[in-house]
């Protein structure tokens, strides 16, 4: 127990127990996931046309501001990626001490679990269309190019449904945890099941 001064002793939050085996390899899956595309785009920041024609990559603005526009969106994949790992890591349920003014303070479950299910309805949304790779003509890339890139892009079809089975794991091992114990009925005391 706790106590401010000149208060009565307030109970600590029960620890949230440790994410499932699953969840934990699911996330670092996602963490994965973009692994692939992200060094394509590299390569294309790199000046290699990586499967496009000439007129292809010209037209993708790759020479130019195309570059900046790869390495950004290879930057913030990446980053959106590794934050599926703090679903199953205790930094995802309190902030490390080492964050200034921040450090130690319990995030809030509810809304941590929000912004991962909604993240993965639009990343379903967003990369679902890439299973269909093949039946869509690309004549801006070469044929063995094409075939290359949708194997890099396919694995991004699943980021979205593991994300969404992240923040139901999350939520549902938080929901129950870090209130505390005895307060109306119980709080704090895991759910059954």
């Amino acid at each position: 127990m706790t106590c401010r001064s000149g208060s009565a002793p307030i109970p600590a939050p029960v620890p949230v127990p440790a994410a499932p085996r699953w969840a934990v390899r699911a996330a670092h899956a996602v963490a994965l996931l973009t692994l692939p595309t992200g060094i394509w785009r590299l390569l294309l920041a790199a000046g290699f046309t990586a499967g496009y024609t000439e007129a292809g990559y010209a037209a993708a603005g790759l020479p130019g501001w195309g570059r900046a526009y790869a390495l950004g969106v290879t930057l913030g994949s990446e980053l959106l990626a590794l934050l599926a790992l703090g679903l199953v890591r205790p930094w995802g349920v309190v902030l490390p001490a080492w964050i200034p003014r921040l450090g130690g303070r319990r995030l809030p479950a509810r809304a941590v679990a929000a912004a991962a299910g909604v993240t993965a309805v639009l990343l379903a949304c967003a990369w679902t269309p890439f299973a269909l790779w093949w039946a869509l003509p690309h004549p801006d890339m070469t044929p063995h190019g094409a075939l290359v890139v949708g194997l890099l892009y396919l694995p991004l079809v699943a980021w979205g449904p593991l994300l969404g089975a992240l923040a139901l794991s999350y939520r549902r091992r938080t929901s129950a945890y870090g209130r505390p114990a005895g307060l109306s009925g119980g709080p704090g005391v895991p759910r059954s099941g």
